[in-house]
């Protein structure tokens, strides 16, 4: 019960960073902007073969992508140690042997930690898209719509483990038959 007091003051805490203009610009880390305010984080699009996430070979595509991020904290080498996203990301998923496509709503406001040994912690409310490759976390191979209130951990391996809080997941691959 105490890490879902814990999530909930995190969770509370990146809403208000985004909600409230300048809530979280005043402590933040000048990255070179000359403010240290918000920067767009562009999402780049990707392909993979069959078999690595969906039976068929795959490429996902933002066609609306207003995410951004703020780096909150960093490590004494200039590494972000905390980092906020958020921001409207619609991506285009297709089917490469078939052409079929479909578009998802990513468009969820994440605080990620990063571990100093390659490990990441999400702090995530609203749709995120994960992709899971075969025995490599919580959920089975796939691209994934993770939406809710949950926490996404990635071991140094890039596994990544799912505590769902409040949500549901939809594997986006089945979309695509």
């Amino acid at each position: 019960m105490r890490w879902r007091r814990s999530l909930g003051a995190v969770l509370a805490a990146a809403v208000l960073a985004v909600a409230v203009p300048g809530a979280a610009s005043a402590g933040t880390v000048d990255r070179g902007t000359g403010h240290g305010g918000w920067v767009p984080a562009p999402q780049e699009p990707f392909e993979q073969p069959a078999g690595a996430r969906c039976d068929f070979a795959v490429r996902v595509e933002p066609v609306v992508d207003e995410v951004r991020k703020l780096v909150l904290d960093e490590y004494p080498d200039g590494s972000p140690r905390r980092e906020l996203y958020t921001g409207a990301l619609i991506s285009e998923v297709t089917n490469l042997e078939t052409g079929a496509t479909t578009e998802v709503d990513a468009s969820g406001t994440s605080l990620v930690e990063y571990g100093t040994d390659g490990s990441m912690t999400w702090y995530v409310t609203g749709p995120v898209l994960f992709g899971f490759r075969e025995n490599g976390g919580t959920l089975p191979r796939g691209i994934w719509i993770i939406d809710g209130v949950y926490v996404v951990e990635f071991a140094p391996t890039l596994e990544k483990t799912v505590t769902m809080v409040h949500g549901t997941t939809h594997n986006v691959c089945t979309d695509l038959d």
